[in-house]
C-alpha cells in the first residue's frame, strides 16, 4: 500500500522526493499516517488532504 501511494502522492499531487521521504521517516511504519504528517509538515493542504483520503478510500 505505502508504495501505491508514494506513487499516487509523486505522480498526481506533484509532490518531491524529499517532501515524501521525510513523511516517511516520520510515519515509523505506519502509513496511515503519512497524510496527515504531510498535511502538518505544510507540504499539501486541506484539499490534498482530501483527495489522498478519498483516494486510500478506494484501495
Amino acid at each position: 500500500m505505502l508504495e501505491k501511494l508514494i506513487t499516487f502522492l509523486r505522480d498526481d499531487l506533484q509532490l518531491s522526493s524529499e517532501q515524501i521521504q521525510l513523511g516517511v521517516r516520520q510515519i515509523q511504519g505506519l502509513p496511515s499516517e503519512l497524510p496527515m504528517v504531510l498535511w502538518q509538515y505544510g507540504f499539501i493542504d486541506i484539499t490534498q488532504l482530501d483527495s489522498i483520503l478519498d483516494w486510500l478510500d478506494r484501495l
